[in-house]
């Protein structure tokens, strides 16, 4: 009982990568219960996130220019609807409409806003 124990021990350091991990995982999770359409729209938004992630992109910037951003996603739409068309020719007139474009804008958005805190994270522990 008069046995001290040491600091580390008494106070014991919180795992640091752990937190980040399991944000991770929690994320994944959530885009795997993604609606059918959602998740055949989430190769062609990581893609087009892919190719814009790097150093003094317009992902980074401190305030994103909505009109990059609309093209950004006007992109991708095209895509989708590009590679849909070409897999269900049989569906033909079918008019997807704007639902479908706003839900490319907030799914890109989010995909953005998840890619430039990882970013913040990562500068923060080299710097």
């Amino acid at each position: 009982m008069d046995e001290k124990l040491p600091y580390y021990m008494a106070y014991p350091m919180p795992l640091l990568y752990d937190d980040e991990r399991q944000n991770q995982r929690d994320y994944e999770y959530m885009k795997s219960v993604y609606p059918g359409t959602a998740k055949r729209l989430i190769p062609y938004i990581e893609e087009e996130c892919d190719r814009l992630e790097y150093t003094g992109s317009v992902m980074y910037d401190e305030y994103p220019d909505r009109l990059q951003l609309l093209l950004l996603c006007r992109r991708i739409y095209n895509r989708a609807k590009e590679d849909e068309t070409k897999k269900d020719e049989a569906k033909e007139g079918e008019e997807t409409g704007e639902w479908l474009q706003n839900l490319i804008q907030v799914m890109t958005y989010q995909e953005l806003c998840q890619r430039r805190r990882e970013n913040r994270s990562m500068r923060r522990k080299y710097y």
